[in-house]
């Protein structure tokens, strides 16, 4: 599957729509009843694809509320920064801009703590009555996260409305993003994630949110959970992605073409962001048509950039650099390593990128 082709027609590659926030980092390690100070931030699955897929070259809008304060205020104007339109960005005088703090461990990792206040935030408020819908569509892609469904029953009709199939809609792009304690009931999550996923026509999910939510354990079984996509990305961790592709000519052939990449080796400098920059880097590769192998290693290779960086967003390798990496053998990409730096062309390199960057 490739993103449609009539640029002239849009006016941006990507509209993501989403709750952004801004986030409160810790100091130093260590339990946030203990950690002295917080850097300031900003964290948001969706304006997270947004700012990197801005930051490689491609023209994204991000779509959401935030409270009419100074939080609002950073927000809009950190998000702007990346190259993002936030035209369509609604300011709400009665509710407030969601924020949270985090401990500066995995969030995988035993210790790790998040509190989030983003109960009744400007952007729970999101709704099919209230959301620039016109807007929304304008994009060659729309990309959604899971998140959004759980803030409140009018995001989730929100939802509903941008994943139900018509003819004319944008390609709709959907990371699942099962965050348990985000939702009300504990059946409820996973019964309307899936089917929130089956109305897209790409699908981002985690190997492990999917046996989480789903119960089900394995690509293979994942995908037949999950037909309808015409692509299905499962993210496997360290060990790599595969991605389920078939023809939009031929929906119900069941036939799929299956492509699996393993990951990169990388020095990692925290573990958070790495699923938002893998979206980010598929979906820049979809939109520029390259094969699926390419856009799973560009996957790799964004999230490689957001992994060797303190915070969610790394600077994304240069277009040409990153396409350098992306065409290597497979032994070349099985014996890669990327640390902090790596993006930067400018500075020295291993001897394995060394080699690459050799014309």
């Amino acid at each position: 599957m490739t993103a449609p082709a009539d640029e002239a027609a849009a006016v941006v590659d990507v509209v993501c729509l989403g709750e952004s926030m801004v986030t409160f980092l810790p100091s130093r390690p260590g339990r946030l009843a203990d950690v002295p100070s917080f850097g300031r931030g900003i964290g948001g699955a969706e304006s997270n694809v947004a700012c990197a897929l801005a930051a490689a070259g491609h023209r994204t809008r991000w779509v959401g509320r935030v409270g009419a304060d100074g939080f609002g205020d950073h927000l809009v104007d950190a998000v702007a920064a990346y190259g993002v339109d936030t035209t369509a960005v609604q300011r709400d005088p009665h509710r407030p801009t969601g924020i949270y703090f985090r401990t500066a461990t995995d969030r995988e990792a035993d210790g790790f703590e998040v509190v989030y206040y983003r109960a009744g935030s400007a952007a729970s408020a999101m709704s099919p009555r209230n959301m620039p819908l016109d807007e929304l569509a304008a994009g060659r892609v729309l990309h959604l996260s899971g998140i959004t469904a759980a803030l409140s029953a009018d995001c989730l009709a929100l939802m509903r409305a941008l994943t139900a199939r018509r003819p004319g809609r944008p390609l709709v792009s959907f990371d699942v993003n099962y965050r348990a304690h985000l939702w009300r009931s504990e059946a409820e999550g996973p019964h309307v994630l899936l089917d929130l996923a089956r109305g897209a026509d790409l699908v981002f999910v985690g190997e492990d949110e999917a046996q989480a939510a789903w119960g089900v354990r394995g690509a293979a079984e994942i995908r037949r959970a999950l037909p309808e996509p015409e692509v299905l990305v499962v993210k496997q961790g360290a060990a790599g992605a595969t991605a389920f592709t078939r023809e939009p000519t031929a929906p119900d052939t069941g036939t799929d073409t299956v492509t699996t990449v393993p990951a990169l080796r990388v020095d990692v400098v925290a573990p958070v962001g790495a699923g938002d920059a893998f979206a980010a880097g598929f979906l820049s590769a979809t939109l520029r048509g390259l094969p699926v192998r390419e856009r799973i290693r560009h996957g790799h290779l964004m999230a490689a950039a957001a992994l060797t960086v303190p915070g969610d967003l790394g600077t994304p390798p240069s277009r040409a650099h990153a396409d350098r990496l992306a065409a290597l053998d497979a032994d070349a990409w099985g014996t890669l390593r990327l640390g902090p730096g790596w993006t930067d062309v400018t500075q020295p390199m291993g001897a394995a990128d060394q080699e690459v960057r050799t014309p």
